[in-house]
């Protein structure tokens, strides 16, 4: 599995630990930057990422800003995108598992990087179920994409 990471100003620190932790898991890892703890704005990395993913150069994203919010809130804006600001591991694995999550989103002012280690490590080891339920779910969430674009 491909993993891209990127990360505004504000979450530069703990995505070039949380880069080295997820290559330590033997993962490849694209970073889409920012590559500086330079002032930057969140868009442009989450637009970044969240392309990357939707263009199949990676199979999954871990995205980092001082809250998390706003990269989650950017992130959702890119059709086929399902990114969620989880800062709780069952969120981190429940998030893929029944929503096919395929954005982590992480608040490095929140939270610190070992809770953000046990994030990422629950976020990628867990696989979507494709219950029924949640295939249902998943496809009336595309339909909203749809009917709004």
């Amino acid at each position: 599995m491909r993993i891209v990471l990127g990360s505004d100003h504000a979450g530069f620190e703990m995505k070039q630990q949380i880069l080295e932790f997820v290559r330590g898991l033997g993962y490849e890892v694209l970073d889409v930057g920012t590559n500086s703890p330079s002032p930057s704005d969140y868009p442009d990395f989450a637009e970044a990422l969240a392309v990357a993913i939707r263009n199949k150069q990676a199979d999954r994203g871990i995205l980092i800003c001082g809250s998390g919010v706003g990269a989650s809130v950017a992130a959702n804006k890119i059709p086929g995108i399902r990114a969620a600001v989880c800062h709780d591991c069952y969120s981190a694995h429940q998030g893929v598992e029944h929503d096919d999550m395929n954005i982590l989103v992480l608040g490095s002012r929140v939270i610190a990087v070992d809770l953000a280690r046990d994030l990422v490590r629950q976020f990628l080891e867990a696989r979507f179920s494709g219950e029924e339920r949640h295939l249902r779910r998943i496809g009336k969430v595309k339909q909203l994409e749809t009917k709004y674009r």
